[in-house]
């Protein structure tokens, strides 16, 4: 029976490379994959999904295939959505459609919150209706889980602004929330105004 699937984690948990990953895999075994993300995600060109790792894939844009006939959709062995968090509602749902009508298994992959833990639209819909949710696991710099993706610049942690700002490794840091809650990006950085 076809699911639909959420794998979450923080920024650098490769979550993209293994999207493509798992693309390969399907291809490698005669299978025929739609890898798709969002059309928000621009950084690395319209239709192009690339992880930190440098894995690179050609992919089609989600906001256009919500408009594809369920013939063309129903062709395909397998749905891969990166950056799901970007979806909308109605998109999540979309895709949903395509588990629940045409029995393609549709797997998600993106980021379950935004720099100040507040869910995305799309992350949040997964959370309510996918029939798996799986975390994609990676580490703070003190070796403990980060759960949490701290924006910063050349002043600390970002707190306010705008949900959406498509950024990097130079932008962004995953943390636990110990230390996202101190706003310590690295462990030489002294932490002012906290007591123990």
């Amino acid at each position: 029976m076809a699911k639909l699937y959420f794998y979450y984690g923080a920024m650098g948990s490769s979550k993209s490379a293994n999207a493509m990953m798992v693309a390969f895999n399907y291809r490698e075994r005669g299978q025929k994959v739609l890898l798709c993300k969002t059309g928000v995600d621009t950084r690395d060109g319209a239709r192009v999904i690339k992880s930190r790792m440098g894995l690179e894939s050609k992919c089609e844009l989600l906001d256009e295939i919500c408009h594809w006939d369920k013939e063309k959709l129903g062709s395909y062995n397998v749905v891969i959505v990166d950056e799901a968090q970007f979806a909308t509602s109605e998109q999540i749902d979309f895709l949903s459609d395509i588990v629940d009508d045409l029995h393609v298994p549709v797997i998600c992959y993106g980021l379950r919150a935004d720099f100040q833990n507040h869910l995305f639209p799309g992350s949040q819909r997964l959370l309510e209706i996918c029939d798996e949710i799986n975390e994609v696991k990676t580490m703070c710099w003190c070796g403990h889980k980060a759960i949490c993706n701290a924006r910063y610049n050349a002043d600390g942690i970002v707190r306010e602004g705008a949900q959406v700002m498509l950024g990097t490794n130079d932008e962004y840091i995953a943390l636990c929330r110990k230390h996202f809650k101190e706003g310590k990006l690295h462990p030489d950085q002294e932490v002012v105004g906290l007591t123990d």
